[in-house]
């Protein structure tokens, strides 16, 4: 049994108990917002998807000035949410399933069962649903943006990436964008073994996507400055690497948690795609797959140990962990405010959101625990 699965299964049973304690909580699809109280309208907001089979909502939740969260509204993306195979606490074992695009105010989120990509308009703490557009492949699981440039992460099938570009508000998808990734995906358990993350490097002038165990690798696409996408990537792999979640630090290094070595681990991107190891800093917990960056401080969600892993990096890109903050059941997908104040965590194990206070030196202090309706397994949070 691979190592990741013997550490999601330690907590199978604890979220299936949580699951049923969340039923209660459930609410009906909707393809308009689903008013839940009135109140006032702050411009702070915290989005959370719940990925729900039956249909998949995002949830925007008002954020108050002291980090606390009070549910505004439910909105239905128009299309499905989806399970892989294996998974317990993270049905899409992705990062990046829900994605905002700060340059022009639109939200992304994913419809893995019905293969789907739905894009909102963004108002404050209210969301206004623009388009729902095929994503070029077979159940997308992660969004990037950059400019007018768009691309989807599609997991099963080998794995894909697809292109599309933004035009008044709405998604264009570009059939020359396209690419096969030819990934390993039809290994058991599935989740371990479809792509994580797509994302765009900060100059945009390249696309990253990780692999996971159907690949073992970060993969690395080159694009011109018209858009055009090399047909081959540049791969950089190691047996039995779990790269995961991705994000970059302040001089756009890449930063990369590992699923199986359990670690964040620093690259240098060099322009015509190879990446150079500069630092690897182990947790020293189970199952880190996630990871979101304010400043130089990193914090690695922990699936496996439940639980955020603090890092501080260094002038010379070295990470040094600063301890462990214990969280709800199954740590998955997490989100930092622009003012790098607050940081909320998704526990798909306990179907809820950990808000927290980030301190000036990285510690966090709790500030209240949110339940998600049907947000067990649930993937996809963007905090504004």
């Amino acid at each position: 049994m691979p190592t990741t699965t013997r550490r999601f299964a330690r907590i199978a049973k604890a979220a299936v108990a949580v699951a049923v304690s969340t039923a209660a909580l459930a609410v009906p699809a909707t393809a308009v917002a689903t008013p839940v109280a009135p109140a006032k309208h702050h411009g702070k907001a915290v989005f959370v998807q719940n990925d729900r089979v039956e249909g998949n909502q995002v949830i925007a939740y008002t954020r108050e000035a002291d980090g606390s969260l009070h549910k505004r509204a439910i909105y239905g993306t128009g299309g499905k949410g989806g399970v892989l195979g294996g998974s317990v606490v993270d049905h899409l074992a992705s990062q990046g399933s829900l994605t905002y695009d700060h340059h022009h105010k639109l939200l992304y989120a994913v419809n893995a069962g019905s293969n789907t990509i739905t894009v909102f308009a963004v108002e404050g703490d209210r969301l206004h649903r623009k388009q729902v557009i095929e994503s070029g492949g077979m159940f997308p699981v992660s969004v990037t943006a950059h400019g007018d440039r768009v691309f989807v992460l599609n997991a099963r099938e080998g794995g894909s990436i697809q292109g599309f570009r933004l035009k008044e508000g709405k998604l264009h998808r570009v059939e020359a964008w396209h690419r096969a990734l030819h990934l390993n995906t039809g290994a058991a358990p599935e989740f371990t073994h479809t792509p994580g993350q797509v994302a765009f490097t900060p100059e945009g002038d390249q696309l990253v996507v990780t692999t996971k165990l159907g690949g073992n690798s970060i993969e690395i696409f080159h694009l011109s400055r018209e858009g055009k996408l090399s047909h081959k990537p540049v791969v950089d792999s190691k047996p039995g690497a779990q790269p995961f979640g991705l994000t970059f630090d302040e001089q756009k290094r890449l930063v990369v948690a590992d699923g199986v070595e359990n670690a964040l681990l620093t690259f240098r991107i060099h322009k015509d795609g190879r990446t150079t190891l500069v630092d690897a800093a182990p947790s020293g917990e189970q199952a880190t797959c996630w990871v979101s960056r304010t400043g130089n401080h990193f914090f690695a969600s922990n699936a496996g140990s439940n639980t955020v892993t603090r890092f501080r990096q260094d002038r010379e890109a070295r990470l040094e962990r600063l301890g462990n903050t214990p969280t709800g059941v199954g740590t998955v997908d997490s989100s930092i405010t622009p003012d790098g104040h607050f940081l909320y965590v998704q526990t798909g194990g306990a179907g809820a959101v950990d808000a927290f206070r980030i301190h000036k030196d990285g510690s966090l202090t709790k500030i209240s625990t949110t339940k998600v309706p049907d947000g067990v397994g649930g993937e996809g949070i963007v905090a504004l």
